[in-house]
């Protein structure tokens, strides 16, 4: 497609817009014109300036000229325009001026990042409804007090009921339209929406509605705190997303009671600052929520990228043997070829080369899959094998340490597990226990690798060593991201170790002592299991 006709179809999609736009601003009008000061545009709840924001976002200053048209039309078709057609046309010049500023305003400091991103975003959004609302209604009221149509003595209460309209209006409305705005939100919403627990808060907020406002001619709003149970169920179950819905669920729900049971001597406007301090309360706990999976996911990134220099160690070992049987295997072939030997010979020794190729691939594709998405692959290992392979790439450093290491495993012990990342929590352990053994005089430094069942069917592998411990401190936060004991650790570590361990099944720990002793069970295979080559 070229540029042309993109910005064509882009100008056409615009104008397609307009139109629906204008209809649904005029449908909140109508459905939320309820008790109006002087039969003004002035309500207790006004959630079409909210879709006015939106759209000015969207499409920036060319916004203007609907949402003009949209406010004429409300003074028209809602209100029968009870200000006359110049105070009118003057109103809805100076509104679509002042919303225009917040727009521009918002759409400046938002343009590359989600306004309800994080916390301090959702501060920045609240700070410019606040004094965008506070502005836009001085001129207003100004302008109608000006044309006789609002006494002064009101000036400050018609600014008030004005302010809170919008206000209530804008910050209650606005999540839930602009996450319905894209596709991505719109996506993300029907899933919540698919969800029976979703359906669980909703019904409990339809519940506690009632049950605080069943009478609400008379509410005094003593019970009001009981909205808070659906607000922070979504909130902390579904972030800020679910939090969205529920508060806009909650607004129409009491704007539709009020409006249902005529209580025209309730303080709506007290009523709609409790809703709009629920919804912000609301807002900032989905948002640390949404904050703190974020953190969760990234964290867990961070500690798979954190493993690649263990599970380097682990890849050279692992592609060792099928690289080194590759050589063997090449230089089997090239003295078959000098011998002139038959060909079954070399098919065979071909044949074999493909094998252990298909082994050193299904290596790089395991640990390419772990670090990508954390995925294991188990299978029936040698308890003893896998432990004096990890202990055969330590025999040299050790010996050249006068590092003592002994392994007692028995061979007839197996375990279902992923071998490379057990292999990756035993040599993190070793590496661990050689570097506290470094602080002993020579002829005492010892390590010792462990292995036997536990009455729960469980097979425990222990890695002690001659070193000064773990102390009760020390053990209280071992296991947490970023502390370590060594000066150029980064204290990921054991921190790994553990979520492998955990994903397994089993448990790792620290044992407070006199001397290192590190601790974790993994499940048995059953038995007649074969074992992995």
């Amino acid at each position: 497609m070229s540029l042309q006709a993109h910005s064509m179809r882009h100008f056409s999609l615009r104008y397609l817009h307009y139109p629906a736009f204008i209809a649904l601003y005029l449908l909140f009008d109508w459905a939320t014109y309820l008790y109006p000061l002087y039969g003004l545009n002035i309500t207790p709840w006004n959630p079409d300036p909210a879709l006015g924001l939106v759209f000015w976002l969207r499409y920036g200053w060319p916004a203007a000229l609907p949402l003009f048209l949209a406010l004429l039309g409300g003074e028209l078709l809602v209100r029968g325009m009870p200000a006359g057609p110049l105070v009118t046309l003057a109103g809805a010049l100076w509104l679509t001026a002042a919303y225009g500023l917040m727009g521009a305003i918002l759409r400046r400091d938002f343009s590359s990042a989600d306004m309800f991103d994080n916390r301090s975003r959702l501060f920045h959004w609240v700070l410019v409804v606040a004094a965008g609302t506070l502005f836009n209604g001085i001129g207003y009221i100004s302008l109608l007090s000006a044309a006789g149509l609002v006494p002064p003595a009101q000036w400050a209460l018609a600014l008030m009921r004005f302010g809170i309209g919008d206000t209530v209006g804008i910050l209650v409305s606005m999540p839930l339209i602009w996450m319905l705005a894209s596709a991505q939100g719109r996506a993300r919403l029907r899933r919540i929406l698919a969800r029976g627990e979703t359906l669980a808060y909703l019904a409990l907020a339809m519940v506690v509605l009632y049950a605080v406002f069943g009478s609400i001619a008379s509410s005094e709003f003593k019970h009001f705190y009981f909205l808070f149970l659906p607000v922070i169920w979504a909130a902390s179950r579904q972030g800020l997303y679910g939090t969205a819905l529920i508060v806009f669920v909650l607004q129409t729900g009491i704007i539709t009671l009020v409006k249902w049971h005529g209580a025209r001597d309730l303080a709506v406007y007290e009523l709609q600052m409790l809703d709009a301090m629920l919804a912000l309360v609301g807002f900032f706990i989905g948002i640390v929520v949404d904050e703190l999976r974020k953190v969760a996911a990234d964290l867990r990134q961070s500690l798979r990228l954190a493993a690649a220099g263990e599970m380097a160690a682990a890849l050279a070992h692992e592609l060792n043997q099928p690289l080194t049987a590759l050589s063997a295997y090449c230089k089997a072939c090239e003295h078959l070829l000098e011998r002139g030997e038959n060909e079954a010979l070399l098919r065979d020794a071909i044949g074999r080369m493909l094998v252990e190729a298909g082994r050193a691939a299904d290596v790089v594709r395991r640990l390419r899959d772990f670090f990508r998405t954390g995925a294991m692959r188990f299978e029936t290992v040698s308890a003893a094998a896998l432990v004096q392979g990890i202990a055969a790439q330590f025999q040299l450093p050790f010996r050249q340490h006068g590092i003592v290491l002994t392994v007692d495993v028995d061979p007839a012990l197996t375990l279902r597990a992923d071998r490379l990342q057990v292999e990756l929590v035993l040599r993190n352990l070793l590496d661990n226990a050689s570097d506290a053994v470094l602080a002993q005089p020579a002829g005492a430094r010892r390590v010792s690798v462990t292995a036997a069942p536990t009455p729960d069917g469980r097979l425990r592998l222990s890695v002690e060593d001659s070193g000064s411990g773990v102390s009760e401190a020390l053990a209280a936060r071992l296991f947490e991201p970023f502390a370590s004991s060594k000066a150029s650790g980064l204290g990921l570590g054991l921190v790994l170790s553990r979520a492998i361990v955990e994903a397994h099944g089993g448990s790792l720990w620290a044992e407070v002592g006199g001397h290192g002793i590190f601790r974790f069970d993994l499940p048995m295979a059953a038995a007649g299991e074969q074992l992995a080559t």
